[in-house]
């Protein structure tokens, strides 16, 4: 299955989640879309909740259902927490890192900064968004990129940045500090549906 790439708004109205994150979506139309849209939600089966659930993770990441899977298999082998490895995961991914830095306003900007090579780790250029990022490496910009207006638009229009990415103002470059803690997370998200659907 090809990655979604239609309107956001859309899908987010369809969920009934913020896959923004930002909630404007849902803002002034918080019913699913079409015409008859406002007369239409109906009970969703243990199975719909539990694939609503993955479909609201995966479209907030923009993953693909294989990208998506080899993710969840990858969090199983991990100790701890599954779920909560799960999110980590998703989180240390390059393109998301690049959209919680602030160099894009959306994750689907921070994709398209890494695939057209505008965004380095540990000073080295990486165009594979789904790069995992390690714990202390050092997110930045090459010297020439550092005035594109629209890295410089989307850091003015940031408003807070989460706590296990720490930021240079002068350098433009940013450091994966810690791994998220769960709390830091969307609470919106129940990853126990998650693990329930792929387990079923």
């Amino acid at each position: 299955m090809a990655r979604y790439t239609g309107p956001m708004y859309k899908k987010s109205r369809r969920l009934g989640f913020s896959v923004l994150e930002n909630g404007k979506e849902l803002a002034k139309k918080p019913y699913i879309p079409g015409e008859h849209g406002q007369d239409r939600r109906k009970k969703l089966s243990n199975y719909g909740i539990q694939l609503q659930e993955k479909q609201k993770v995966r479209f907030m990441y923009g993953l693909n259902e294989k990208q998506f899977k080899k993710v969840f298999e990858k969090a199983g082998k991990m100790k701890g927490v599954h779920g909560e490895n799960f999110l980590k995961l998703l989180e240390s991914r390059l393109d998301n890192l690049v959209y919680r830095i602030g160099f894009a306003t959306t994750r689907r900007g921070a994709r398209q900064l890494v695939n057209h090579g505008h965004i380095t780790v540990n000073g080295k250029k990486v165009n594979i968004p789904s790069y995992t990022v390690k714990v202390g490496d050092v997110i930045s910009l090459p010297e020439n990129d550092k005035e594109l207006v629209i890295v410089k638009s989307s850091l003015e229009a940031l408003q807070n940045r989460v706590e296990f990415i720490s930021y240079d103002d002068k350098k433009m470059e940013a450091t994966y500090v810690r791994m998220p803690e769960r709390s830091e997370l969307n609470a919106d998200i129940n990853e126990a549906l998650i693990i329930e659907f792929y387990n079923r």
